[in-house]
Formats: C-alpha cells, sequence, structure tokens
C-alpha cells in the first residue's frame, strides 16, 4: 500500500500487444508507473518495459495501487499522437472498483473539482474556487456482501480522480491508504483496476480496444 515500505510484485511483463507505434501492457497493482524519488524508488513499470523496448515513451500513468491496461508509445510520433488523444479527451478509459457499502442508486455522475491537498500531498481534494473540473460517471454492476462492484468511466484525467470522487459519494474504494477509513482499508490491495482502453491508432487512426481481465 502507498504510504508503506515499496516492495513491488516481481513478475513478468503482461503484453496485452505490441506493434511498430504502441505497446500496451496490463500493469500490476504495487508497482509505479515511472520512478520516485530516490533509489528505492526506481523499480517502475516504465523502466521494466524499457528494459525489453529501450525505445519506449511515457504516455500517461496508473497510480501505484491500480491495476490496469497502460499504453506506451515506441515512437516520437506516437508519443505525440496519443498525448493529443488524452489531452482532447478522445481516449475513453474504462474502471471497475470495489467500493464500500450497498450503492442503491443504479448510475450516476460525479462533477466535483479538484487540487492537491498541499500540506497530505499527494492526497487531492474538493475545491470549488481553485480546483480543476473533474467528471465521472458511475455505474453499479452488482452488490457483493455488502459492497459494490462499479464501473467508473472518468471524462476527465486528474489525480486521484475517482478515488476522491468514490469517497465523496460516501463509498471509498476498498483498500484505499488515503480515502478508505475503519473497515473500508482491510483489503488485500486497492480494489481499482483500469479495464479497457479505446484509442486511435496512431498509424492510420484505426480504433482499437484494449482489455485486461479484471484480477478481484
Amino acid at each position: 500500500m502507498q504510504g508503506s515500505e515499496y516492495n513491488p510484485p516481481d513478475e513478468p511483463l503482461d503484453i496485452l500487444h505490441h506493434d511498430h507505434e504502441i505497446l500496451v501492457v496490463n500493469k500490476p497493482s504495487g508497482l509505479l508507473s515511472v520512478p520516485g524519488k530516490g533509489e528505492h524508488l526506481s523499480d517502475c513499470l516504465l523502466a521494466r518495459v524499457q528494459a525489453v523496448f529501450p525505445e519506449a515513451l511515457l504516455v500517461h500513468r496508473l497510480d501505484r495501487d491500480t491495476s490496469g491496461v497502460m499504453i506506451f508509445a515506441l515512437t516520437p510520433h506516437a508519443q505525440r499522437h496519443l498525448g493529443l488523444q488524452f489531452e482532447k479527451r478522445q481516449m475513453k478509459k474504462g474502471y471497475v472498483a470495489l467500493v464500500w457499502g450497498q450503492v442503491a442508486e443504479r448510475e450516476g455522475t460525479v462533477d466535483l473539482p479538484l487540487i492537491v491537498d498541499w500540506p497530505n500531498r499527494p492526497r487531492q481534494h474538493v475545491d470549488f474556487e481553485r480546483g480543476k473540473p473533474a467528471v465521472t460517471d458511475w455505474k453499479a454492476l452488482r452488490h457483493e456482501g455488502g459492497n459494490t462492484r462499479m464501473r467508473l468511466i472518468p471524462h476527465t484525467g486528474r489525480s486521484h480522480q475517482l478515488r476522491v470522487h468514490m469517497k465523496e459519494i460516501g463509498h471509498p474504494i476498498l483498500g484505499d491508504p488515503f480515502y478508505a477509513t475503519g473497515e473500508a482499508r482491510n483489503a488485500s490491495r486497492l480494489m481499482l483496476h483500469a479495464e479497457t482502453l479505446r484509442l486511435r491508432h496512431p498509424d492510420g487512426g484505426k480504433g482499437m480496444r484494449f482489455r485486461a481481465p479484471v484480477p478481484f
């Protein structure tokens, strides 16, 4: 968990797709996307990918404790192309989460602006005056015990957006060391997974969809 000693999982790269422009991998929970500050935080998905594909370039990140689909560019052209898709919100991400408690409604939208909580960073919090727009659509898939399996679709890409938005509607993501409290923190991992990613291929613009099976 974040905040504890960094002990990333030691498992081989799980490659979902590879061609001349892009590489798509399934990031495990507990592994940083990029290096942190200090030698003890140098092991990360980017370093592991570049050990096999030295030309790989970063396009986006996932939180350390989030698992799922992550794309890397294999050429500067692909990096620019994919970066623009993220910027223009043309890249569509779908997440699955297990959240605390039984969500009563079937679906909804959270529209709450977010900004870093400076004294407590990297935590984020809602700020209606200075926060950046953050919008998440959610759908309750089913109840599991006293909790709810949710599909989350972010329309913006703010740091910790899904985690804060779920906390704000009273259903924090299970295992979240920053935003869950009490029994909701007692999970084997952060129960958040980037399941799908839809994009246009940098070479020709063909629509593509990648999926990593939900591990929980």
